[in-house]
């Protein structure tokens, strides 16, 4: 695993690089979960045909650092982003963001020049108010959170995300949730973008009225059979299918 000093977030960010050929994908994952832990399925599945492939684990999540003093924004997430790209002097690459990553995704292509190829985000916080996991995570004060609530999430929680929650921060959780709740009009980012982009979806996750707007746009969309929103433990060789099929229309 590698990592870079980030100057935004003020401390060491960890990720892999996986070897492969094409313009290269960098992953970037939801609230409580780390791209070391949530994407090396979908990336060595045969569908991802091989693809170089680079998996950030944000500030406060996965085997990055956890700093106390960093806001753990959506927006300064993103340039948190920025920053790697211009570490691993990236000419061209593709973006992916699931979830919390989807809207931190949205962010970046902001504030890239001309070597993003394209951006395809999965079920991302498309508006102010949050999902469920952040309402309720914030719920509660973010002292009462990182004192008991979040250790309370991880032991309730039975699925895949809970090995990935419980090795992040709860400040880093708590901030992040609160950073959607606040919002932005990432919709509305998404739409004027113009680069390839394109939206997906899990068959489980329908209807939902966000992905109806989208696919009245003419952007490109995609629904994945057999999963809902943690598609890439429910059904990785479809995501995968899905993702390479994307780059290799664009690079």
């Amino acid at each position: 695993m590698e990592s870079f000093f980030s100057v935004i977030a003020n401390c060491r960010v960890r990720w892999l690089d996986l070897p492969g050929t094409g313009i290269p994908l960098v992953f970037v994952h939801g609230i409580g979960c780390a791209s070391s832990y949530e994407y090396p399925r979908v990336v060595t599945d045969k569908n991802f045909a091989g693809r170089r492939a680079i998996l950030i684990d944000l500030p406060g999540f996965g085997y990055s650092e956890k700093p106390k003093d960093y806001c753990y924004s959506i927006t300064e997430q993103a340039q948190v982003i920025t920053e790697l790209i211009s570490h691993l002097k990236l000419e061209k690459f593709f973006i992916y963001g699931h979830s919390m990553g989807g809207s931190i995704s949205i962010e970046a292509v902001k504030l890239f020049g001309g070597g993003l190829c394209g951006l395809v985000v999965s079920e991302p916080n498309f508006h102010p108010g949050g999902g469920f996991f952040s309402r309720q995570i914030c719920s509660t004060s973010e002292a009462d959170y990182v004192s008991t609530v979040h250790h309370s999430m991880v032991s309730d929680e039975s699925g895949p995300w809970a090995g990935s929650l419980a090795v992040a921060a709860p400040w880093a959780v708590w901030r992040g949730a609160d950073s959607l709740i606040k919002g932005n009009s990432w919709l509305d980012i998404f739409a004027a973008l113009r680069k390839p982009k394109a939206l997906i979806f899990g068959e489980e996750s329908l209807p939902d009225s966000d992905f109806e707007q989208i696919k009245a746009l003419n952007i490109t969309t995609e629904v994945l059979s057999d999963c809902g929103h943690s598609m890439s433990w429910e059904n990785p060789s479809a995501l995968a299918k899905a993702l390479d099929t994307f780059c290799q229309k664009y690079e």
